[in-house]
């Protein structure tokens, strides 16, 4: 799944969640919809900063350790 795609499925009305979790190596981020769990793994940390400042406002983000 690309960053643009993700993005689009973070957007969409059954979009319930985003959990962030981070590791030393990547981070999920893995967005609940009402069939199926969307994740997105992503080793640049840059990005991973980038993509979730660029995530819908009204999501309800949970950062995991």
């Amino acid at each position: 799944m690309k960053i643009k795609d993700f993005l689009l499925t973070a957007r969409r009305k059954d979009a319930k969640s985003v959990k962030i979790k981070k590791n030393k190596d990547n981070v999920k981020f893995k967005v609940r919809c009402s069939r199926y769990l969307y994740t997105l793994v992503i080793t640049d940390k840059e990005k991973a900063e980038k993509l979730k400042q660029s995530l819908p406002p009204g999501l309800a983000v949970k950062e995991l350790k």
